[in-house]
Order: C-alpha cells, then sequence, then structure tokens
C-alpha cells in the first residue's frame, strides 16, 4: 500500500525516486458505535472518492474479535481502505480503520497506537477528535453517527472551538440515537444531517473548497471567506477580548460574563472569519466603526436553536408526568401557569401549549391556560408572537396536532387564535429581570449549557423561586440541578424533568444587574493604568447616570466603606467607642430616617427618598433642608465582599417659607429607638450564632453529599464501562449479522445452482458423514434432512459401485479429482465425480461428489453406433431441412465426392438448401425433385417419397435410390436415407441389352 506505513518503491526506485504522496487538505473524522455499520455503509454509498481528503474511522470494537470491517466498507466505496498500523501516514482518498483494543490519535501526519487498557472506561472518538482539532485545527471535519453513550461529544466540542466543521446524524435516521443526540445537545454541532445526504453534502462541501467552519452556505471562489491568521489565545489577545464583550454588553444590556468564554470566543472568531478580520485588533476597531457589525455579533451569541417536540419521547414522558397530572389536579375553574425561559422563536412554548390543550380535550377539563414564554432577545420575541412558521414543521409536529391547532396558508403554516391566545409572549431577563411567580411548570431547556456555573445557579435558583410547590421543572438533555438539587426530587433523570419538594427563597438583589455600572468601572480602571479598589470602583458605577451629592458608600452591616463630598454637616461622632457604624455617628434627627431607608433598599433591591427636612441653620442664619437618598450597589463579581452595598446621599432640598419641617424627636422617642437598635443587634447576634450551627451542618451534609457523589461517580463510571462493552458487541453483532447475511445469499445461490444443474450432489466432511445434498440426490441414496450429520455409509444407494467409498477416502487422502461411471440399479447411469475441497483459515476439510444422468448420452452413442454400422447414407432432417443426424457412411460419400469440410451435408447445414443450389444442368434437376419430395414428406402431403437418379463417379456411372420417410414422434422431421443401386440397375437392364 503506497505511502502508508512506509515507502514501497518500484524495482527501479535507485532510478526514479517515488515521490511521497501529499498529506490530506482536510481530515475527516468519524465516530460510531452501537449501530455505526450502517450507517457507514450509507455514509461512504454518498461520498466521492477524489475528494483529496482522508477518511478516519472510529469504532467501539470488541478487542476479542477480529474485525472485518474493511471488508465490509470496502463494498461501499471505491477508495481504498486500510487497517491502521503505528505511525501510518495519511494520504488523500483512502479510508482508515482503527483496530480493536486500541487507541488512536493524530501527530502530524502520522497515526499513533496505544493499547487499550482493559477493564477501564475509554473514550477512543473523544480522544481522537481532540488530538485531531489540536493538529489540524479548520481543517477538520468530525460526524458523529449511530451509538449508544455519549462518546464523540466532547471531542466535538474541541474541534468547534478551533474552527472545525461539526455535523452529527439525524437521530431519527439512527438505529441508536444517543451519540446524535448528545452530540446536538452541548450546542456545538454546526449540521444536523439525515445519513442518506451525508455523504453527498460532505463531497460537495469539499469540492467547494468552502473554509469548513461557517454556517453560510458554499460560496464562489473569489466570495470564499478567509478564516482570521490569530485565534483568542495569546499574549495581549484576553485584552481584546474583554474589550469586545464590553463593547457587546454596553450595546446589549446583557453581560456576556456570564456566558462560558468557549462559546463567546467561537462566535466572535466565526464573525471575523465572515468578515475576513486577520486579527482581533482589526475586528475591535470594525466593532467600533460598524453597529451593522455589532448587531451581527449580537445575534450570533443568541442564535435560537429549537424545534417543535425536540427529543419526542422527552415531550411523552413530560405529558405522562407532568401535564396529565397537573391537568388532573387543578380545580374547576383554575388557571394552570407554565414558564418557558429562553423560548427563543417560539417553538417549544407552542408545543406545551398543544399538549396542555390537547390534555385538556383528554381529560374533558377547561381550566384556563396561561403559558409565559420569554427570551432576552426582542427579534425572537417578535417571531414568536407572530405565529407563523414554514412547511418544515411537517417533520416535527404530528399530523393530528397540525390539523387542529395550524392553518396552512400557501409555503407557510400559522397557529389557531386559541393556541396563541394561550400564550404570552415578552422580552425577560433570566438572570437579571424579577422571576415570575406560583409556576405550575418552568421549562428551560438548552438555555445553561452556554452559562458558566455560577450563571447557571442563579437561574436555577430564580426559576425555583417562580415554582409554586411541588411545581415541576424541564430541562435540556445536558443540563442538570447540581447547584440545587437538595430542592428538587427526580422524576425522570433521562430526560430531565424534576419536581420541587419545597417552595424557593426569594433572589438575592443580582450582583451584576447593572453590567453597564460594572463594565464602566473596569474601564476607569483600564483608562487610569492604576489599581481602584472595590468600593472606588461601586461609587463609579453610580458616578455615570448620578453626579452623587456628598454620599458615603456603606456595607451591608452598615459600616462605612468610603466617603465623597463635604458630610461634615451630618455627622456627629459621640463620646465611646470608636464605630464606623452609620447609625452611631450620623446626627440624631437622621438615624431613624437614614436607618429606615437603608432596610427598605435593601428589601425592595431598588432607590428609595426621604421627605426634606431641616437639619441645622446655614452660616448665614437661613435653615439647611436635606433629602436622604439610599440606593443598592452591586460590586463586582471577583470583590470578596459577603454581601451588597449601600449608597446613603445627603441632597441639598431648598427651603421656602416654613414648607419644610424641622425634625424634632424628643429623648424618650430617642431612647426608645436605641433600646429597639440594641435588641435588633442581640437578635442579629443570635441569628448569626445560628447561621453558623446551620452552615456547620450543613458543611456535615455536604461531606455527606460528596460521598455519596462520589459512590454515584463509581457507579456511573461503571455503567459507561458496561454500555462501551455493550456497544462493542454491538458492533461485533453487527459485523457477525453482515457475515451471516453473506452466508445465507452464498447459501441460497448455492441451493438454487445444485437445483439449476439437474444433478445429484452430496457434500461430506473428513470423516464422510452428510454435510448437505441436493434434491436429485436423493433419487441415488435413500436420505432425507435428518440424515445430515450421519455417515454415509449408513444410507443404502442405488449404484452398482463397490469401490465407492474408497474412492471417496482417496479423494480425501490424495487431494485429487476422481470420475468414475457407475451403473444404477434402477437401470440409469451416472458420471461420478468426486473433488476435494477445504474450509479457508481452518483445517477443516471434505470431498464434493456429484452424480450426473447419462443414460440418455448413453443411448444416443448406442443407437448412433447402429446407424453407423448400415451401409446407407442416412440423415435425419427437422421441419426446416436441417440436419440433426448423419451415419458415418453419409459423411464418407460427402467427403468422398467434394464435400470436404463438410459444409453443404454435415450436421447443422441445410439439406434442402443443398439440393435446391445443386451443381450440372441433369443434377440441378434431379436435386430439385428431392427437395421437393422432402418437402412434402415434411408437410406430411405424403407419406413416403422415393426417387432413383444418377450421380456418376468420374471413373464409373452410378445409381441411387432416395427415400424419404416422417419422423414418427411429436417433433416435425423426417428420415432421408441414400443407397446406390448402380448393380442392382445393371441386373435389370443385362438381359434387355
Amino acid at each position: 500500500m503506497q505511502g502508508y506505513s512506509r515507502d514501497e518503491g518500484p524495482p527501479e526506485a535507485e532510478e526514479t525516486p517515488a515521490k511521497p504522496m501529499p498529506p490530506p487538505d482536510v481530515i475527516v473524522a468519524i465516530g460510531a458505535s452501537a449501530g455505526g455499520l450502517d450507517a457507514l455503509e450509507r455514509l461512504f454509498d454518498g461520498l466521492r472518492p477524489d475528494t483529496g481528503a482522508a477518511f478516519v474511522v472510529i469504532q467501539h470494537l470488541s478487542p476479542d474479535h477480529k474485525s472485518i470491517m474493511a471488508t465490509l466498507l470496502g463494498r461501499h466505496t471505491a477508495m481504498p481502505v486500510v487497517t491502521v498500523d503505528d505511525e501510518m501516514v495519511l494520504v488523500p482518498n483512502t479510508v482508515f480503520l482503527i483496530p480493536p483494543a486500541t487507541i488512536m490519535t493524530l501527530e502530524g501526519t502520522h497515526l499513533r497506537l496505544v493499547p487499550k487498557a482493559r477493564h477501564k472506561l475509554t473514550l477512543p472518538i473523544d480522544e481522537f477528535f481532540r488530538s485531531l482539532a489540536e493538529g489540524y485545527r479548520e481543517r477538520v471535519v468530525s460526524v458523529v453517527l449511530s451509538g449508544t453513550g455519549s462518546d464523540g461529544t466532547r471531542g466535538l466540542v474541541a474541534v468547534h472551538e478551533r474552527g472545525g466543521l461539526t455535523l452529527a446524524q439525524e437521530p431519527r435516521s439512527a438505529r441508536f440515537d444517543g451519540m446524535p443526540r448528545s452530540a446536538i445537545a452541548s450546542g456545538v454541532v454546526d449540521f444536523v444531517l439525515d445519513i442518506d445526504s451525508m455523504g453527498g453534502w460532505i463531497s460537495e462541501r469539499l469540492a467547494a473548497g468552502q473554509p469548513l467552519g461557517e454556517d453560510e452556505p458554499p460560496a464562489p471562489k473569489e466570495a470564499a471567506v478567509a478564516r482570521p491568521q490569530q485565534t483568542l489565545d495569546g499574549l495581549g489577545v484576553q485584552a481584546r477580548f474583554e474589550r469586545i464583550v464590553e463593547i457587546l454588553t454596553l450595546s446589549s444590556n446583557i453581560n456576556f460574563l456570564d456566558y462560558k468564554p468557549g462559546t463567546v470566543h467561537r462566535r466572535i472568531e466565526r464573525r471575523m472569519g465572515v468578515r475576513k478580520s486577520p486579527d482581533l485588533a482589526a475586528y475591535l476597531k470594525l466593532l467600533s466603526e460598524d453597529r451593522t457589525e455589532l448587531a451581527a455579533l449580537r445575534r450570533e451569541m443568541l442564535i435560537p436553536v429549537t424545534s417543535f417536540f425536540r427529543d419526542p419521547e422527552a415531550f411523552e414522558e413530560l405529558r405522562e408526568k407532568v401535564i396529565d397530572p397537573i391537568v388532573q389536579a387543578v380545580p374547576a375553574g383554575g388557571t394552570i401557569r407554565v414558564w418557558t425561559a429562553g423560548c427563543a422563536t417560539g417553538e417549544e412554548a407552542y408545543t406545551l401549549a398543544m399538549l396542555f390543550l390537547d390534555a385538556f380535550e383528554r381529560a374533558g377539563r377547561w381550566p384556563f391556560l396561561k403559558v409565559f414564554a420569554t427570551d432576552v432577545e426582542s427579534a425572537n420575541i417578535e417571531h414568536a408572537a407572530a405565529g407563523q412558521f414554514s412547511t418544515a414543521i411537517e417533520d416535527s409536529v404530528p399530523a393530528s396536532f397540525r390539523e387542529r391547532f395550524f392553518v396552512q396558508r400557501g409555503e407557510h403554516y400559522d397557529v389557531v387564535p386559541e393556541l396563541r391566545q394561550a400564550i404570552v409572549f415578552a422580552r425577560h431577563n433570566l438572570l437579571t429581570d424579577p422571576p415570575f411567580m406560583r409556576m405550575d411548570m418552568v421549562s428551560c431547556r438548552n438555555t445553561l449549557i452556554y452559562l458558566r456555573p455560577e450563571a447557571q445557579e442563579r437561574a436555577l435558583r430564580r426559576m425555583h423561586y417562580a415554582l409554586r410547590p411541588e411545581g415541576y421543572l424541564f430541562l435540556g438533555a445536558s443540563e442538570t440541578l447540581v447547584q440545587v438539587q437538595d430542592d428538587f426530587r427526580v422524576l425522570s433523570a433521562r430526560h430531565r424533568i424534576w419536581q420541587a419538594l419545597r417552595s424557593g427563597s426569594a433572589p438575592a438583589m443580582d450582583r451584576r444587574a447593572n453590567p453597564n455600572a460594572v463594565l464602566t468601572g473596569k474601564a476607569r480602571e483600564r483608562k487610569l493604568g492604576a489599581p481602584v479598589t472595590a468600593v472606588e470602583r461601586g461609587v463609579n458605577a453610580l458616578s455615570r447616570a448620578y453626579p452623587p451629592p456628598p454620599s458615603v458608600l456603606l456595607n451591608q452591616r452598615h459600616e462605612i466603606l468610603h466617603t465623597y463630598g463635604d458630610i461634615g454637616p451630618f455627622l456627629h461622632l459621640r463620646e465611646g467607642t470608636a464605630s464606623l457604624e452609620v447609625a452611631r455617628i450620623l446626627v440624631e434627627p437622621l438615624v431613624p430616617v437614614a436607618s429606615a431607608l437603608l432596610f427598605k433598599a435593601a428589601r425592595l433591591g431598588e432607590e428609595v427618598f426621604s421627605e426634606a427636612m431641616v437639619v441645622q441653620a446655614r452660616p448665614d442664619g437661613h435653615p439647611m433642608a436635606t433629602r436622604l437618598r439610599a440606593l443598592p450597589v452591586a460590586p463586582l463579581p471577583n470583590d470578596d465582599d459577603e454581601g451588597p452595598l449601600f449608597l446613603l446621599a445627603f441632597e441639598p432640598s431648598e427651603v421656602v417659607g416654613g414648607d419644610v419641617p424641622v425634625v424634632d424627636i424628643d429623648r424618650e422617642v430617642s431612647e426608645r429607638v436605641e433600646l429597639l437598635e440594641s435588641e435588633l443587634a442581640m437578635t442579629r447576634e443570635n441569628l448569626q450564632a445560628m447561621i453558623e450551627e446551620l452552615e456547620t451542618s450543613n458543611e456535615e451534609l455536604q461531606a455527606t453529599n460528596e460521598e455519596l457523589m462520589a459512590s454515584n461517580e463509581e457507579l456511573q463510571s461503571a455503567n459507561e464501562e458496561l454500555q462501551s462493552v455493550n456497544e462493542e458487541l454491538n458492533s461485533v453483532n453487527a459485523e457477525y449479522q453482515e457475515k451471516i447475511d453473506l452466508l445465507n445469499r452464498s447459501n441460497a445461490d448455492l441451493d438454487s445452482l445444485t437445483k439449476v444443474m439437474a444433478m445429484g450432489a452430496i457434500f461430506l466432511d473428513a470423516d464422510l458423514s452428510l454435510m448437505r445434498f441436493s434434491p436429485d440426490a436423493v433419487d441415488i441414496f435413500q436420505m432425507r434432512d435428518v440424515d445430515i450429520g450421519r455417515p454415509l455409509s449408513d444410507l443404502a444407494h442405488r449404484l452398482d459401485y463397490p469401490d465407492l467409498f474408497e474412492d471417496l477416502r482417496l479423494t480425501l487422502r490424495e487431494h485429487r479429482r476422481i470420475e468414475r461411471e457407475a451403473a444404477g440399479l434402477n437401470g440409469r447411469h451416472y458420471l461420478v465425480r468426486m473433488l476435494p475441497y477445504r474450509v479457508p483459515s481452518s483445517s477443516r476439510q471434505g470431498v464434493v461428489a456429484t452424480f450426473v444422468d447419462i443414460t440418455q448420452t448413453r443411448n444416443l452413442l448406442f443407437l448412433q453406433s447402429i446407424i453407423d454400422g448400415l451401409a446407407e447414407h442416412v440423415a435425419v432432417v427437422d421441419e426446416q431441412g436441417s440436419i440433426l443426424l448423419v451415419n458415418a457412411a453419409w459423411n464418407r460419400f460427402a467427403l468422398e465426392n467434394g464435400d470436404e469440410d463438410l459444409c453443404g451435408t454435415g450436421v447443422g447445414k441445410n439439406y434442402l438448401v443443398s439440393c435446391d443450389v445443386g451443381g450440372t444442368v441433369p443434377d440441378r434437376e434431379f436435386a430439385q425433385r428431392a427437395a421437393d419430395g422432402i418437402r412434402a414428406v415434411l408437410e406430411r402431403r405424403v407419406g413416403h417419397f422415393t426417387m432413383e437418379y444418377p450421380c456418376d463417379a468420374p471413373d464409373k456411372p452410378r445409381w441411387f435410390v432416395m427415400h424419404a420417410k416422417p419422423l414418427e414422434t411429436p417433433v416435425r422431421g423426417a428420415v432421408v436415407s441414400h443407397v446406390e443401386i448402380t448393380r442392382w440397375r445393371k441386373t435389370i437392364a443385362g438381359p434387355e441389352k
């Protein structure tokens, strides 16, 4: 094999060295497991053999089984199919197969093999995909086909992050849909294709020379998009990346810091490729100048991926375990409330509404239904609210639902008013906007997978708070409740359905509710080039929107962290231990008002104001009025504060006449307030002690939970190992099934052949026991199907063949062919042929014996010998006059009288034609009479024709008499004979002379 594991040049290699084959431009890596053989065959049926790519197939193969995949796959492609050896070099237009019991990786253009560890879970598809992504980056096409489990998903993530193209088989066309579904749920699959069209699609993509990692369809070569030369890794790149995220966040009011960095990286790289930006600096400049590109990047980040009844099995289980119980439990006239967060373009919201309305009809109950469908992208909400979808929904929406809930108008479907009125679409940010309340069910599928773990937890706690007690939560296939799992019980682990065990607590104020403020502080820090404290960042976050009056920044314990402006008139240091608690250093009249405002701001999470009040007189003698303002401040995510910060501002207010009241709190009230504050402080301390005790208990529970999780992981690992073994067995089973089908076809061919040949045939093993026989063999041997396996010597036969078994043993012993003629006791004669045979790659051997009935042949030879003994010239002709049979005298006369090659009177020649073209005039006259007479006999106009005619030899005259009589058989014909009567005529003519 040229260029695979070593250079093997032609014999004349010393004179003309062979050029090494160039490496492939693209590598197509295909991962398959259970059910993968059928998918691979259908894929390669559609692949062109001249794409210039190398194709690598990675499967789960049994280590104890010799794979025949190369033979099976070779029937479906014109490309060479080879099993990989260690250090084999990749070459174009070739299919490479992973051998059993190995893990394969790619180093440069060499394939490396290491033994697969026994009794340990391995993921060979992930391993190869990851190594391929490292070396070939955007020149990779990774494909996940039929299989169980999730092998290949992590590898697809690596390929996608480095700009490669990722494909998955459409789960409905897969015999086992676990691997394709896992890949699709990861959110990194570029295209989901039907297996029968995938091969042609890949061939066209490769032929078009299009950059593989783009979502757009193939473009003309002059418009092809160059991929960026710089990725998002490297010195100085992180700062540009953060600046892009900052610009994106400021323009959209969506904090993209909550998104997983890998997701953001890939989306930015993809837009860089589309806009031909060579590096991040150029793309950052483009974003600053082109608002259209900024909007395009925002849409890229928020690409909606959804469909009707996505994962039908999950919705079927949701109907049984959630929807039907909710419908049965709702009181008459009650309302069912459902929230689908991250609804994208609305397909899932409409799906849930259809299922509930269908459940109403089945149950004969008609409560009110309100589905709240929310998304952070306004364009998605507008599209969903329009309720108009293409005819593609015919593939996913059952016909009964289409007929009831949709109206087809041309090339699209509109939802019916009943369905549309059940849904409220609204823009809503799951991480920052207040959650809905009293929900019977919350659905948030395939949204959390794009978020960081801490953002996932915030979203889950908000959804928990939105649920009523015992409400239901429905997530995507790759999403879990690790952070809040103690608050839910599992209804379906496979399809991610949970039920709340208790009500959720109100979500804490979002520390990143104002992303603009956070980013502004960071921008200021970057601009000044000096470190900025967390306190200063909190104040700077507000300074752009609200120029601060004299103010103080407080922590959650209301201790002063920072002051701004002249706050001297509002503070009064008391005698005793120094404290920064604002209540201890504010002037007396402001203490109760400030305390009340701060508690109210903490409870509402928003800005609150007091009435204007006079604190003291100005130096000029005029009274000075002040209004207090308190508002919460969200610190940066990586600050070490224990809770939110508060800004307490002292805003001056003009005094007109006596409109502003003078605050006067008598001493008793003041003492009462101090007493209550003291009691409150003691209560706080007691609560803090209880919290610490609860935290200790919680830590113990966490430790127990971690132990259980570790045990669960071990069980999961064991389960995955068993699953891997099961996949290997499935692969072996598929290969065996293919071999069985081939053997069945060969067996059918052999049976048909023995029947068509109309001869007896028996197959014997080395002990001369019967293995199989043809139908005609029962005329010779008295046997039935139940006799298979019995020694042939136990069966009676109708042959006069004493040496039968000796000849069979001789054939086995000397491995040579033997032919004999044998007479049958039934009067038949047989030609017996014996041939040895050996099973390939086995020590098994046997002998096959055939028995050809030659009785008719012997009879024909016997009849031929009889007519050859006659002196007359005899021929048999058919109804057209063609000669069927002649005797020796006929041929001898023809040869002696000028027909050297029997061209005119031999078997197969037309005797009537020979007569019609007779020689001289007298001969032609007799020949014509002879032809007419034979025709009369053939046509049954006469029963016998005879004539005498002269046929002179060169040295003497001769006379003959011809007789023609019809054959007494169903087949029309005649017997023609010529007898020389020269002497007889002389005898008769003698006395007359």
